[in-house]
């Protein structure tokens, strides 16, 4: 009698046994919200305001099965430096990028015209710092962090390719200790070039100003600033882009060739600007398995 109430002691004070999900929609990985983080707990440098519109963040969206690559992206929609196209060129683009084992951070950077260059500049660069600085948090390698912008926010996306740096070592910041240099770039109808013919003059207008010096449009004309240690990227276009003329990509694309750096391009014949993933276009909507294959080449999706 004694060895059974012992048993059953034992059995009272064990821990229950948590029951499996019954089904996918009680899987807490399946349900779980996306985390938006501020980029700066205590505001960010320059802020004009309290307002969302003065807090630049990123969104985490992580992967239900996350590939052996340990692969991040950090996302930059696209909007003129005016808007931000948050839903077909973010959360669709990093639902895809999970699809696919990539942990993707959807970037909202300030905007002009109440904010110009280098607010923009240093909110990306923030971004990237904070996901490689927090690798081990969200299970990815530092060593694998890209960026990828959409039009304007491809702009944004090759400016922090060809303007970074090492971080500050003696900073108390740990954040802002480590480099701020993409591993890898991807630019879909990207802004590129600040100068004429081929700038795309709203861009410039909320990035720059009204009446904008010519050095600093020089400085922020990509395709001038590419040298061998602009990471490899990966462009696509259209030939019938009427807003941001597919030139911009082609001047990139040449350059990073000259310079020795990896880089695909893709110019389709016919889509407008602001495709986004556009999977119903037989012919545009294939650039995601281009990009996909371009990524597995690279070591960036596992086997």
């Amino acid at each position: 009698m004694k060895a059974l109430t012992g048993v059953l002691l034992l059995l009272a004070l064990a821990p229950a046994q948590q029951p499996k999900p019954s089904s996918i929609a009680d899987d807490p990985r399946f349900v779980a919200e996306p985390q938006t983080m501020l980029l700066w707990e205590h505001g960010a440098p320059g802020a004009l305001g309290s307002e969302a519109a003065d807090q630049p963040t990123l969104t985490y969206y992580s992967p239900l099965s996350p590939s052996e690559s340990a692969t991040a992206v950090i996302v930059a929609p696209g909007g003129s430096y005016h808007v931000l196209a948050m839903n077909h060129e973010g959360r669709q683009v990093a639902n895809w990028l999970n699809a696919m084992g990539v942990s993707a951070f959807v970037l909202k950077y300030r905007l002009g015209p109440r904010y110009h260059h280098p607010i923009e500049l240093g909110d990306a660069q923030r971004a990237i710092r904070m996901v490689r600085a927090r690798a081990a948090e969200f299970g990815i390698r530092p060593d694998r962090v890209g960026i990828m912008g959409f039009s304007a926010g491809g702009h944004l996306a090759s400016t922090a390719g060809t303007h970074f740096d090492n971080g500050n070592p003696a900073t108390a910041d740990p954040v802002d200790r480590v480099s701020s240099r993409p591993d890898f770039l991807i630019l879909g109808y990207p802004v590129i070039t600040m100068k004429e013919p081929y700038v795309h003059p709203e861009s410039r207008k909320n990035l720059l100003g009204e009446n904008s010096d010519p050095a600093l449009r020089e400085l922020l004309s990509n395709e001038l600033q590419v040298t061998p240690q602009t990471p490899p990227t990966f462009l696509f276009t259209t030939s019938t882009d009427t807003l941001v003329l597919p030139e911009n990509s082609v001047l990139f694309y040449l350059a990073l060739h000259k310079a020795g750096v990896p880089a695909e391009l893709h110019v389709f014949e016919k889509a407008p600007h602001g495709v986004g993933l556009d999977l119903n276009d037989p012919a545009v909507g294939e650039w995601p398995t281009l990009l996909r294959n371009w990524l597995r080449t690279k070591g960036l999706l596992g086997k």
